[in-house]
Order: structure tokens, then sequence, then C-alpha cells
């Protein structure tokens, strides 16, 4: 009876027991990974309004990470198990290769979406929130996934583009945005006059307490930008928060149209007549 289950009992031992072991080892590596990414994502939480605009990006590419290791550490653990049993991958790695090479040519943009979204992510190119500009298109995005990128432009509709054809990227959601606003006065008009008007403006536009967090630096008077029939052009230059140049660039239109107003400095007319057809000849008087 003993001499029966010898062999049973070898199997045992040679075989089933590393193949167990193996696979304890990968569930325990498996778990270890999901710790680590989760712990990725907890050291992102917190509450400053830049970290919680990562905390986005950070549980992507943790999700990714964690999805990525789990595929690999199952493919070398099936791979070691096949070998315990005395089963030559050689064979099936090479028939693997060749399917591999002819589902590729089908899926070469979904594989190269997916390396471009990949790198999206991990470099912090964007995330959810921000307003970006791409392929002519200029949005805020909605969503980010390792195939598509959605924004929903100004018209609101929503746009979505394949991470393939995702190139040069403007991202006005960082740091700061700055914009420039112009003043054309009249060519007649004392030009140091009106720009102590806009020295004042921006001065007590940049007292006002109710726009402080909007903006961030200036609004500054440059001078003179330029000399054209329309009159003298005085530049003025203003940082603001992300997304808040349009609303400060209004808002300082609307003082300096209330300023000029208060201190009587008029602002360039330009007058266009267009002609249409032909000019009627005039008519002699009669006799």
């Amino acid at each position: 009876m003993n001499y029966q289950l010898t062999p049973w009992f070898d199997i045992v031992e040679k075989q089933v027991v590393p193949v167990i072991i193996i696979f304890c080892i990968a569930i325990g590596l498996t778990r270890i990974l999901k710790a680590l990414t989760n712990r990725l994502v907890q050291v992102s939480k917190t509450r400053a309004r830049g970290a919680q605009m990562r905390e986005q990006q950070t549980r992507t590419m943790a999700g990714l990470l964690h999805s990525v290791g789990a595929a690999l550490i199952a493919i070398v653990a099936i791979l070691m198990a096949l070998s315990a049993f005395d089963i030559h991958v050689t064979s099936l790695l090479t028939a693997a290769g060749i399917v591999s090479v002819v589902i590729g040519f089908g899926v070469q943009s979904i594989i190269k979406d997916v390396l471009n979204g990949f790198f999206i992510v991990f470099e912090d190119q964007y995330v959810i929130g921000d307003t970006i500009q791409l392929n002519n298109e200029t949005g805020r995005v909605e969503a980010i996934t390792l195939r598509r990128t959605v924004i929903r432009n100004s018209v609101g509709a929503m746009v979505t583009i394949p991470n393939s054809l995702v190139g040069q990227v403007a991202n006005l959601s960082r740091d700061w945005s700055q914009i420039f606003v112009d003043v054309t006065v009249p060519s007649d008009e004392v030009v140091g006059r009106a720009l102590a008007a806009l020295e004042k403006i921006s001065g007590d536009f940049r007292a006002d307490a109710g726009w402080s967090q909007a903006i961030v630096d200036g609004p500054r008077v440059l001078g003179v930008e330029a000399l054209s029939l329309d009159g003298t052009i005085l530049r003025l230059q203003v940082r603001t928060a992300p997304n808040r140049k349009d609303d400060v660039a209004r808002e300082l239109r609307r003082r300096i149209k209330l300023g000029f107003e208060e201190s009587r400095i008029p602002l360039s007319d330009t007058h266009k007549i267009d002609f249409h057809g032909e000019i009627p000849p005039q008519s002699s008087p009669s006799n």
C-alpha cells in the first residue's frame, strides 16, 4: 500500500507543493503592491487646493501601476507553475509571440493611445479640471483615461480626443495666467496725464480686497506700446489666478473707462466707412 502511494507523494512534493508556494508568494506580492499604491493615494490627500487637483493624477497612476504589476506577477507565477509540472513554455511563448504580432497590427492605434495616455498621467501634463489648449480646441478637462481625453470647449460641446493624437498641450490652469490690456488715446492727448490716470486706476484695483484672491501681480502700467494713426497705444499687464484672467480684464477695462470719464481723458475713436458698388457720377446742373 505504501508503495502505491509513493509516486503520489513524490508528485505532491516535487510539483504540487512548489506550485502552492509560487501562488502564495504571488498573492503576497500582489497584496504588497496594492498596499503601496494605496499608500501613494493616501499621501496625496491634503486640503491644499493644488494637492487636491493632483490627487486624481496620483489615483490614476496608482491604479495603472497596480494593474500592470499584478498582471506581470500573475504571468510569472503561471510560467513558473508550468515549469514545475515539466511543461516547457518555449513553444507556448513562441505561439503567443506570433499571435501577439498578428493582433498588434490590428490594434496599433489602441496601443499608441495607451502608451501616450500613460505618459500623460505619469508626467502630470494635465488633470481633470484643468483648462487646456489641445488640437485647436480649448476647454476644461472632463475625463482622462489611458485611451482618451475628454474636454468641454467654450460652446459646451464634449470633445473626445484619442491620446495618440495628443501632441503639444498648453495648460492654462497651472500657477498663474497673464493678460495684456491696451488702451488707445488720441494722438493729441497728453500721454503723461493718461499714464498717471492708469497708475491711479491700477493702484486702486490692486488695493481692492474683493479682487485680491484673483490677482497675483499687477496691474502694471508698462507704458507706450505703439504709435498708430488711431492714436497712442498704452499697455497694462496683469497676472491672475488660473482661469481668472478674463474676469480681471473685464473689470480692469470697466475701471479704466470710468476713470477716464472722470478725468475727462478721451479714448480714441476709429471710424470705418465701407463702399459697395460704384459711386454714381454726379449729374451736371441743368441749364
